[in-house]
C-alpha cells in the first residue's frame, strides 16, 4: 500500500469520526433542544413548532444557493466553519440560561442557525467524500457514514433522555456543541490535498450558477429518476408522520415505551442495511439495487395500516423495519451513483438540487397528511401514503432496468460531455 493510499485510509477515518461525534451530538440534542424550550422557557406547542420548523426550513431557503457556493470553493473549509459556527452557536444557550437571559426569540434564532449550518455541512460533506477516499469506494465510504447516521439514531435519543434527567437540558445542549467542535477539529487534521476549485475570472451569476445544477438533474435521465422517486418517497413518509402516531396511539392503544421500542427497531435495521448494502450492491448490482431495495420493501409499508389492537401490531414493526431497510439501501446506493458520476465543478449545486427536492416536499407532505387525517382518518391516510412508496421505485426502475453495475451506464462521460456541451 503506498503512502498516498494510507493517507486516504486515515483521512476517511478522521472524517468518519467526525461525523460519529457531529451525529451522536445531534441526535442527543434532537432531545435535549424540544426539552429545553419545555422544561425551561415553558414553550407552548405553537412555538415549540417553530423550534423545529426553524432547524428545517432552511433547506428551502438556502439550499440551492449553498450548493453554487460550495461548488466555487475547496469543501473542507466549508466543513470545518459549519461545525464551528454551530458550536458557537449552540454553545451560546446554556451561556444564556446561566445569567438569566435565554429566551424563546433565542431558541429559534439558534435553531435556524443550526439549521442552516446542517444545509452547507450536508452538501459539502457528499461533494467531499470523493476527494477523500476516490470514486471506486463511494459506496463502502457512504454505507460507513450511513451507518454511524443510523448508530446516532439508536443511542442518542436514549442517552439524551438519560443526560436531560441527570445533567438537566441546558447542560446537554452543550454536549452537542462539544461534538461539534471535536468534529472540526477531526477535519482539521485531514492531510489529502483537495484541488481547488476552477475559478473564472467574472464567475455567472447566483442564479445562472443554480440554474445549471437543476438543469443537469432535469437532463440526466438517472439523477431525473432518483429525484423523482427520492422526493415521492418523502411526500408520503412526510404523510405518514402526520398521522403515524395517532393512529398507534389512538388506535392502536400503545404505550409510550413500546412505541420507542418500535421505532428503536426501525433503527436497528436501518444499521443493519447500512452494513449490507455494499455486499448487495456487490451480489445484485450497484445499479439494479437502487431500485431494487425499494420494489421488494416498499409495499411492506402497507402492513403498518393493516394492524389492530393486540398481536398483530407486529406488522407495525415489520412494516417499519423493512421500509427503514429499503429506504437506507436506496440512499446508499443512489447517491453514491451521484457522487460518482456527477462532474466535480458541479456536484455541490446537484447535491444541494438534490436536497431541495428532496427535502422541500416535507411541509406539502406534512399538510396533506393532516387534511387527509380529518378527512378519512389515521389508517386509510397509512394505507394513501403505503400505496405512494410502493409504486415509488417505478422511476428509477424505468430509468435503470436492464443496468446491473453503474459502470454500464458510462454516466461520467456523458454527464462531462452534457457539461461541456
Amino acid at each position: 500500500m503506498s503512502d498516498s493510499q494510507r493517507w486516504r485510509q486515515l483521512d476517511f477515518r478522521l472524517l468518519l469520526i467526525g461525523q460519529t461525534t457531529s451525529q451522536l451530538g445531534a441526535q442527543v440534542s434532537g432531545v435535549a433542544v424540544p426539552l429545553l424550550a419545555v422544561l425551561v422557557l415553558d414553550a407552548s406547542p405553537t412555538a415549540l413548532g417553530l423550534v423545529t420548523a426553524a432547524g428545517t426550513i432552511a433547506f428551502t431557503l438556502v439550499g440551492l444557493p449553498a450548493g453554487a457556493w460550495i461548488d466555487r470553493r475547496r469543501r473542507r473549509p466549508v466543513l470545518i466553519g459549519s461545525e464551528l459556527v454551530r458550536a458557537v452557536a449552540l454553545a451560546t444557550l446554556p451561556l444564556s440560561a446561566v445569567f438569566g437571559l435565554l429566551t424563546m426569540t433565542q431558541l429559534i434564532m439558534v435553531s435556524f442557525l443550526v439549521g442552516v449550518t446542517r444545509v452547507f455541512f450536508d452538501v459539502g460533506y457528499q461533494s467531499y467524500l470523493p476527494s477523500i477516499i476516490g470514486n471506486d469506494r463511494l459506496l463502502t465510504g457512504n454505507a460507513a457514514i450511513e451507518t454511524v447516521r443510523a448508530s446516532g439514531q439508536v443511542l442518542g435519543p436514549g442517552i439524551g433522555g438519560w443526560l436531560v434527567a441527570t445533567a438537566g437540558a441546558v447542560n446537554v445542549v452543550l454536549v452537542q456543541a462539544m461534538t461539534s467542535a471535536l468534529s472540526a477539529g477531526s477535519l482539521v487534521a485531514i492531510r489529502t490535498p483537495e484541488l481547488a476549485p476552477d475559478q473564472s475570472p467574472e464567475p455567472p451569476r447566483w442564479r445562472t450558477q443554480i440554474k445549471e445544477g437543476l438543469v443537469f438533474v432535469a437532463r440526466s435521465p438517472s439523477l431525473r429518476a432518483i429525484a423523482l422517486t427520492s422526493a415521492t418517497g418523502n411526500l408520503a413518509f412526510a404523510t405518514a408522520a402526520s398521522v403515524s402516531f395517532i393512529f398507534l396511539v389512538r388506535t392502536l392503544l400503545l404505550s409510550p415505551r413500546l412505541i420507542g421500542l418500535l421505532l428503536a427497531a426501525g433503527s436497528v435495521t436501518a444499521m443493519a442495511g447500512a452494513a449490507l448494502t455494499p455486499l448487495l450492491a456487490r451480489r445484485f448490482g450497484s445499479a439494479r439495487i437502487v431500485w431494487l431495495a425499494l420494489a421488494t420493501t416498499g409495499p411492506l409499508a402497507l402492513l403498518t395500516p393493516l394492524a389492530q389492537p393486540g398481536w398483530s401490531v407486529v406488522l407495525v414493526a415489520v412494516g417499519t423495519a423493512a421500509g427503514e431497510f429499503g429506504q437506507i439501501v436506496y440512499a446508499i446506493s443512489s447517491l453514491s451513483l451521484r457522487q460518482r458520476f456527477c462532474p466535480p465543478q458541479l456536484l455541490g449545486r446537484v447535491n444541494a438540487t438534490m436536497r431541495f427536492l428532496i427535502v422541500g416536499l416535507f411541509p406539502l407532505g406534512a399538510t396533506l397528511g393532516g387534511v387527509l387525517g380529518e378527512l378519512v382518518g389515521s389508517r386509510v391516510t397509512l394505507l394513501i401514503a403505503g400505496a405512494i412508496v410502493a409504486v415509488s421505485p417505478v422511476p428509477v426502475y424505468l430509468a435503470l432496468r436492464g443496468v446491473r453495475d453503474a459502470d454500464e451506464l458510462h454516466a461520467g462521460r456523458r454527464a462531462r460531455q452534457l457539461y461541456d456541451d
